[in-house]
C-alpha cells in the first residue's frame, strides 16, 4: 500500500470523525439521547480523553494526557513512513493508519475543542464562542455511540458478579475510537500477515 493511499485512509477516517463530533456538539446538550434502534442510540458525552473516562489526577493531568499523546502519534506517524517505505504488508500499513487516524481525532478535540467551543451544560455548543470552555490542550474529547445491547439483573449462581445489575454494552465511543480499535483488531487476528517471516 503506498503512503498516498494510506494519507487518503487517514483523511477520510479524521473528517467523518470531526464531522460526526461537531454535529453532535452542536445539536445535542451534554447528556443527550437520540434512540436509532432499541439496541443503538446516538448519546452525547464527553471525557479527558483516556479509555472508559478515566483520566490522569492533578492540575496537569490534562495537559500532562495530550502532549503524550501528541508524542505517540509522532512516533505512529514515523511507524507508517517506514512500514511503506520497506513494503511493508499492507495488512500492517493499513492497521497503522487507522490507528494514527483515530489517535489524531481525538487528539484534535483536547488541542482544539476547548478554545473553539463553549460548554455543553444546558444548552448547544457553539463554535467559536467568545467564552470557550477551556483552554489549549484541554479540550474534551466528544463520544456519542452506545450499544446497550442487554441490560439486567444477572443469576444469582454466577460467581461474584451473580444479582448485580450489568449492562453489555456499556461503554461510548466515536469514529476514532473505532479506528484505533480496527487497527489494533486488525494487528491481532491477522498478525502472521501484518508482520510476515522473512527468510
Amino acid at each position: 500500500m503506498s503512503l498516498r493511499k494510506a494519507y487518503l485512509l487517514i483523511f477520510l477516517i479524521l473528517l467523518v470523525d470531526q464531522i460526526s463530533k461537531i454535529y453532535v456538539k452542536t445539536n445535542f446538550i451534554l447528556g443527550d439521547e437520540y434512540p436509532v434502534f432499541s439496541w443503538f442510540k446516538i448519546h452525547f458525552i464527553e471525557n479527558e480523553g483516556m479509555a472508559w473516562g478515566t483520566k490522569i489526577p492533578g492540575e496537569y493531568g490534562k495537559l500532562i494526557l495530550t502532549v503524550f499523546r501528541i508524542f505517540a502519534v509522532f512516533g505512529i506517524g514515523y511507524w507508517l513512513y517506514d512500514s511503506v517505505k520497506k513494503n511493508a504488508s499492507s495488512y500492517l500499513v493499513v492497521a497503522i493508519a487507522l490507528i494514527f487516524a483515530g489517535a489524531a481525532g481525538n487528539i484534535l478535540d483536547s488541542v482544539f475543542y476547548g478554545v473553539i467551543f463553549d460548554d455543553s451544560y444546558n444548552n448547544l455548543a457553539t463554535p467559536f464562542s467568545p467564552e470557550p470552555y477551556g483552554t489549549w490542550f484541554h479540550g474534551l474529547v466528544v463520544d456519542m455511540f452506545y450499544f446497550p445491547i442487554w441490560k439486567g439483573d444477572l443469576p444469582a449462581w454466577i460467581p461474584f458478579f451473580g444479582g448485580k445489575r450489568f449492562e453489555f454494552f456499556n461503554a461510548i465511543f466515536n469514529v476514532a475510537d473505532v479506528a484505533i480499535s480496527t487497527g489494533v483488531g486488525i494487528l491481532l487476528v491477522f498478525n502472521k500477515r501484518a508482520f510476515p517471516k522473512t527468510t
